[in-house]
C-alpha cells in the first residue's frame, strides 16, 4: 500500500512528502500509548534486603525507598541508587590487590606507605581499613568519591597516629594501640565530614623498616633480643638463688631457736635436779654422798674394763673382800 503524501510550499517551491499521519491513522497513538505504557513501567523497581533506595529528581536527592517492591517516576525525571548497607567494603594503604588469588599478587604503593615515626625513623607500613555503609543519604551526597576520601583520611589518621609513637612500639608491642587510635581518630574525622559510614575494623597488614636499612635493623633487633634473653636469665638465677638462701636462712634461724629451747629446758632441769639434790643432802648428807658416788661409778664401771683376781694370783696384793675365792671376772 503506498504511502500518502502531502504538498508544502517552501520559498515558492512546491514539495512533496509522505503524510505519515494519515497513512498510520489511529495505529499511530496505539503505538504513542503501548510506549508511554512501557515506559511508565520502567519506574518500578525492588530494593534488597542488604540495600537502601536513594531516589534522585532532576539529581536532586527525594526520598528513601524501603526494602521491596518500590516505583519511582521513569527516567531521566527519577533515578534510583541502591547502596548496599550491610556490605563490608574496604579500603587498602600502602599496597594494592592486584589479584586476589591463590595466590594472591599485591602492588606496593610507597607514597603511602612510608612514614616517620615519633623518634624521626621512617617506616614502611601497609595497612587495611573496613567499613560499612550507616547513612546511604551522607554516603552518596555528602562527598563527591566516599571511597577515596576514605582512604586519604585513613592514610592521614594513620600517620598523625605513628608520629605519636617510636618506631620500636610500631615494629613489636604497639602494633594493637596503633590499630586501636587509628580507628578512633578516623572515625572522629569522618563523622565530622558527616560521610555515614561505620568503620568496622583497622588491621596492620605489614609493619617493617625500609628495604634500604632492614638489615641494620635486624642487627639491632637481634642485639635487642640477646639483652632482654640475658635480663631474663639474670632475673630466673636471682628468682633462684634469693628463695633458696631466704630459705636456709630461716632453717637456720628455726634450728637455732629450737637448739637455744632445748638447751634452756635442760639446763633448767639440771638446776631443779641439782636443787633437789642439794635439800636432800642437806637432810643426809653421809647418805646423800654415798648414793651419788654409787650412781656415778654405776655410770662410769660398764665402760671400764675391770680385772678380779682370786687368792691364788694374789701377790702383795690386798685382796677383795667378799669375793668368791675362784676366778669370777676377766
Amino acid at each position: 500500500m503506498p504511502i500518502p503524501k502531502k504538498t508544502i510550499i517552501i520559498g515558492g517551491e512546491s514539495f512533496e512528502i509522505p503524510d505519515f499521519a494519515k497513512f498510520f491513522g489511529g495505529g499511530l497513538r496505539l503505538i504513542l500509548m503501548i510506549v508511554g505504557a512501557l515506559w511508565l513501567l520502567t519506574g518500578v523497581f525492588i530494593v534488597g534486603p542488604d540495600e537502601q533506595g536513594v531516589i534522585r529528581r532532576f539529581g536532586k536527592f527525594s526520598r528513601v525507598a524501603t526494602s521491596g517492591l518500590n516505583y519511582h517516576l521513569p527516567f531521566p525525571l527519577e533515578v534510583v541508587q541502591k547502596p548496599k548497607i550491610t556490605e563490608v567494603k574496604r579500603v587498602e594503604i600502602g599496597f594494592r590487590t592486584i589479584e586476589q588469588g591463590p595466590p594472591a599478587e599485591y602492588r606496593q604503593v610507597p607514597m603511602e606507605s612510608l612514614m616517620l615515626t615519633g623518634n624521626l625513623n621512617i617506616i614502611d607500613i601497609d595497612m587495611i581499613v573496613q567499613y560499612k555503609i550507616k547513612d546511604a543519604v551522607a554516603y552518596l551526597f555528602n562527598v563527591k568519591d566516599a571511597g577515596e576520601t576514605i582512604q586519604k583520611t585513613a592514610e592521614a589518621s594513620l600517620r598523625q597516629v605513628i608520629g605519636r609513637h617510636d618506631i620500636d612500639e610500631a615494629l613489636t608491642t604497639g602494633k594493637f594501640a596503633i590499630q586501636e587510635e587509628t580507628m578512633t581518630l578516623l572515625q572522629q574525622v569522618l563523622d565530622k565530614y558527616d560521610i555515614g559510614v561505620l568503620i568496622v575494623q583497622v588491621q596492620l597488614q605489614d609493619v617493617h623498616p625500609p628495604q634500604e636499612v632492614a638489615p641494620d635493623f635486624k642487627d639491632v633487633a637481634s642485639a635487642k633480643e640477646d639483652k632482654e634473653r640475658k635480663i631474663n636469665q639474670s632475673q630466673g638465677y636471682r628468682n633462684d638463688v634469693i628463695p633458696k638462701a631466704r630459705g636456709e636462712a630461716e632453717k637456720m634461724l628455726r634450728e637455732a631457736e629450737a637448739y637455744a629451747a632445748k638447751r634452756i629446758a635442760e639446763s633448767e632441769g639440771d638446776a631443779k635436779k641439782f636443787i633437789n639434790i642439794y635439800a636432800e643432802y642437806s637432810r643426809a648428807k653421809d647418805v646423800t654422798r654415798k648414793r651419788m658416788l654409787l650412781e656415778t661409778m654405776e655410770q662410769i664401771l660398764p665402760g671400764v674394763q675391770k680385772y678380779i683376781l682370786t687368792s691364788e694370783g694374789q701377790i702383795n696384793l690386798l685382796p677383795l673382800a667378799g669375793q668368791n675365792p675362784a676366778k669370777t671376772g676377766q
